[in-house]
């Protein structure tokens, strides 16, 4: 059988700053609190560090074109702030603009559209020594550094992302003490994640007034909850974890609320909402960006040390097991998550920023990687994603997480999640099967199963 995608439909491939740029003290670039992180004893598996990552940032041109022989159309980059400015605000770091404006002409010169995500998690320690994220004044300091960026590269790029997934910057980072900046506060993780909110409301409306060309969205991490029973207490569970990674950020950006249960049970850990800022979040955008990569069955656990007493397992569907990340593989639950933002939100236009899988690369003798579990996975989740279609979800572009192998934050080099695998002691790039398979499938504009 042939799926066949709509016409103009955008197919691309996505990678992060920090996690393949490397050269993290070279050309002025200052420091983030990923290096900080990073850098600080049992923080990061095997105490492995962006130091170095693929060392994108010397190997760009050879990437590029790598990328424009396997037929990819766009690539989805996202800009490194402290390689902007260094120390968060104030001067910038001309050198490092210089980069992202080679990367964007480099990629145009092979037929390649870019498209820019201003913020995936690398804040500069500088700001972050000032309150970071739950600080007020960092959707402000957003705001100016976006201007620059918007500036810079405005004129040859027309497909823009504010923040790649807030809720991981902010629960994760702040709350769970997992990611940099390390901090264990519930309080302090829901207040960067309204800021964060603040801070993409704040850029839309700075791209609208500035008159940039193009389009703008929000990207946002949509993975599955299931209630573990049907037992009215992790029925309640899953719907209190569903409005603190769902309903916080799709919910002021489309409806201008935040959700009322959610902020009853936080009480005095709910964050300082001002007047306004409601109305600035609510600003219209021109497209969802979703990353989705797995599913959770959720249960009430009074005993728990989250705030929010839910303990979470993992779910696959039938037929099919875990990837690298432990995470379960359950294809139904793009779909189920696509179509929840269509039926909530009055079907906007949507594109899935971010899917994707580690799974156990084994390469032959000469390093590459048949690897036919990924292909199944991405194949399962586009066949959901054009059902979506043909039930009229507005999807109109696919991104696989990623086109290299690469840091995978705490886990260090310990996951592959590219469709071309990294040597990381020699850093010599070898396309896996599963890029030739992706190939294949955005030139035909079809998936074949």
């Amino acid at each position: 059988m042939r799926l066949t995608f709509p016409d103009g439909f955008l197919w691309g491939v996505a990678a992060s700053a920090y996690q393949i740029e490397g050269a993290a003290r070279e050309d002025g670039r200052g420091e983030s609190i990923w290096d900080r992180f990073s850098h600080q004893p049992y923080r990061t598996l095997n105490g492995d560090t962006g130091d170095v990552a693929c060392d994108h940032y010397h190997r760009m041109p050879e990437d590029v074109a790598m990328m424009a022989e396997l037929g990819i159309p766009c690539y989805g980059f996202t800009v490194a702030w402290p390689r902007i400015l260094p120390e968060g605000r104030g001067q910038v770091n001309q050198k490092g603009l210089d980069f992202y404006n080679r990367l964007v002409d480099t990629l145009l010169e092979h037929g390649i559209r870019p498209k820019v995500t201003l913020f995936h998690w690398d804040l500069p320690q500088v700001l972050q020594d000032e309150g970071g994220w739950p600080n007020r004044d960092c959707p402000d300091w957003f705001a100016d550094y976006a201007r620059v960026v918007f500036d810079a590269l405005g004129d040859r790029v027309d497909l823009w992302a504010t923040i790649n997934e807030p809720w991981v910057a902010a629960f994760i980072g702040y709350g769970m003490g997992i990611h940099a900046p390390g901090i264990q506060d519930a309080a302090q993780a829901y207040q960067a994640a309204h800021h964060l909110n603040l801070a993409h409301g704040k850029v839309v409306q700075l791209f609208r007034q500035g008159g940039y060309k193009g389009e703008i969205g929000y990207v946002l991490n949509l993975n599955g909850l299931l209630p573990g029973s049907d037992r009215p207490e992790d029925i309640e569970a899953t719907q209190r974890l569903y409005d603190e990674t769902h309903s916080f950020f799709l919910d002021p950006v489309f409806r201008g609320t935040y959700p009322e249960a959610l902020f009853s049970w936080l009480g005095t850990q709910a964050p300082d909402v001002r007047d306004g800022d409601l109305d600035i979040i609510h600003t219209p955008i021109d497209f969802l960006g979703i990353n989705h990569y797995n599913t959770d069955l959720i249960f009430y656990d009074v005993m728990s040390t989250h705030w929010l007493k839910v303990r979470s397992v993992p779910y696959s569907a039938p037929g099919w097991g875990q990837t690298e990340m432990g995470w379960g593989i359950n294809p139904p639950g793009i779909k189920r998550e696509i179509m929840n933002v269509v039926e909530r939100y009055d079907n906007p236009k949507i594109i899935i920023t971010e899917n994707g899988c580690a799974m156990p690369d084994e390469p032959d003798e000469n390093g590459f990687v048949a690897d036919w579990n990924r292909i199944f996975f991405l194949k399962a989740h586009l066949q959901q994603v054009h059902e979506a279609i043909q039930d009229s979800a507005n999807v109109q572009g696919y991104f696989v997480w990623s086109i290299l192998d690469n840091f995978e934050w705490e886990r260090g080099y310990s996951r592959r999640f590219g469709l071309v695998r990294v040597e990381y002691e020699t850093l010599r790039r070898i396309p896996k099967q599963s890029a030739y398979w992706y190939r294949d499938v955005i030139r035909e504009n079809a998936l074949t199963i």
